[in-house]
Formats: structure tokens, sequence, C-alpha cells
């Protein structure tokens, strides 16, 4: 099953996606909020009104987490790359829900901060159920599904500390989605491939379970410092490829078009801006359509 987050005239909708640019209606407002009910699985197959929709009207497809964990350094090539040591422990750092956007917007990007703009594609899992100090081998049984997440990067703010979060967490740059593919119809383990290609050429080309950390044993860890609720995401890292570490020429640029894809969970797409977005007529700045 596949679920997304709509956008509409009058806010937000959680859909069963059914077929391409189709889909059911669900009585919530975004997937977290499904997410929350007690018996999501069973709501989300529930009869709805029929909508046919556009790629562009998808919104991050967990709208507001609580938390999104990212995971640092978490496959060799890209450590080594990186210049950082394989880690015995888990690299954690946070970005905030303020950071996300829809899978297919527009990344807009004021003048002060485009100097170093990179891509990090990533497999993303969003939790079903709470989860607090669960062992390797049960963690799978908590996890509602896996999307897709950029983690978009401002390198010199990054590199500008030894804390990652403020190269991570700016707003409105990491395409979420562009679906949530429930874990009963996609699991880790069979060795789906993810690519990333900025304006067509190939980037980075991996398989998700090259993990130095593998999604259960994050989601045990996590789980060892703090509750994991439903719809919580963890970000489980990047493959070897990004831009910072090809050279200045590999950065984004004004009109790079940044597309993820992973085997079974679809693809995101989104395009980098330089200045800011186009006021919406009537729309404030937390409106979801997102400058449309």
């Amino acid at each position: 099953m596949k679920l997304a987050t709509l956008r509409t005239s009058f806010g937000t909708c959680a859909i069963r996606i059914d077929g391409p640019n189709v889909g059911t209606e669900l009585d919530y407002e975004d997937v977290g909020e499904l997410l929350a009910s007690p018996d999501w699985h069973k709501a989300a197959q529930l009869s709805g009104e029929p909508v046919v929709f556009e790629d562009s009207d998808l919104a991050p497809v967990i709208p507001n987490p609580g938390k999104i964990i990212c995971v640092g350094v978490n496959y060799a090539k890209h450590a080594r790359e990186m210049g950082r040591e394989l880690p015995t422990q888990s690299t954690l750092f946070i970005k905030f829900p303020e950071a996300l956007t829809g899978p297919f917007d527009d990344v807009y990007v004021p003048d002060y901060a485009t100097k170093k703009l990179d891509y990090e594609g990533e497999l993303a899992v969003v939790m079903g159920r709470r989860a607090h100090r669960v062992s390797v081998k049960d963690a799978l049984d908590y996890v509602a599904g896996y999307a897709i997440m950029n983690d978009y990067t401002l390198r010199d703010y990054q590199r500008a500390t030894t804390q990652f979060h403020a190269g991570k967490s700016f707003y409105r740059t990491a395409g979420f989605g562009p679906w949530l593919t429930t874990a009963d119809e996609w699991a880790p383990g069979k060795a789906a491939r993810l690519v990333t290609t900025v304006d067509g050429e190939v980037r980075q080309d991996d398989n998700t379970d090259d993990l130095i950390f593998s999604v259960a044993e994050l989601i045990a860890f996590c789980s060892s410092l703090y509750p994991l609720n439903p719809g919580d995401v963890i970000a489980t890292g990047t493959p070897e490829g990004v831009g910072f570490a090809r050279g200045e020429d590999a950065m984004l640029g004004d009109g790079c078009v940044t597309r993820i894809s992973i085997d079974g969970l679809g693809a995101i797409e989104n395009t980098t801006r330089f200045g800011e977005p186009p006021a919406a007529g009537g729309c404030g700045e937390d409106c979801t359509c997102h400058g449309r």
C-alpha cells in the first residue's frame, strides 16, 4: 500500500495511491495524523472519495514529524570520500520539520546561502508504532513504511563547526516522499538500488542495504536513547558521490534538477532556484501551496 499527503485548495489530506496520479481520500489531514491513529493500517484501506492529482500537488509525506533523525557517514565509501574514519557508533544529527518540502517542489535558496549546495539521496524510515528500547531482532516490526529523502546540505554552513545541524536543516530544502510504501510491501534486505542524478547525470548509485549500521540497528540504537513515535523519521545516510567530494563544479547551481530514486519506492525530483519563491496571492508564509 502507498500513502501520500496531498495539497488541496482546503489544506492537505491523506490519500491512498491507487494508480499513477489517482488515489482515494482518507479521513485524515496527512499521513502523520493517519499513523497516529490506533489502527491506521485498517483505516488506510477504507473507501473514500476518488482523487486525481499532479505530482506537484504532493506535500512532504509526513509534513510535521515529531522527530527527524539523520544518520551521518553510514555508507563506508561515503565516509572515505568525506575523509572520515568509519564510525563505531551511529552518528546522529537532527533535521527540523521546517526543512521538509514536497517531493517535486522547487527549492528556493536565498542569495546569501547559495555558495556550496549539495544533494544527498537517502532511504527514509517512518515509524508506525511507539518503539522504546527495542531489540535489533524486533526493530523492523515497528516500522510503518519507507520513503525517499534528499538530505539537502549547505556544505559551508555544515563544515563551519563540528555540528552538522546548521547545514542540514535549511528552510524547505529537503524533498520527502513521494509517498510512504508500507512495510508489508517493501523492506530492507533486497539490495534495492538508490540512484541520484543531477541534470540527468548519475552522481550516486548504490545498494540501500550497504549500510554500516542497518535499518534495524539504527532503530534499536535510537530507541535506546528516546522513544520513537508513529510518524517519526530516520534518514539512514547517503552513499558516495556527493557534490562536495566531486569538486566545486559538481555543487548545485541555479536551475539544477536533482532526482533521487529507490527501487520499489518511486522517485523524487527537486529543482534548485536562487532567490525568494514567487508570492502566492492570499497565502501566508506557512501556506501548503509552496508558492503555487
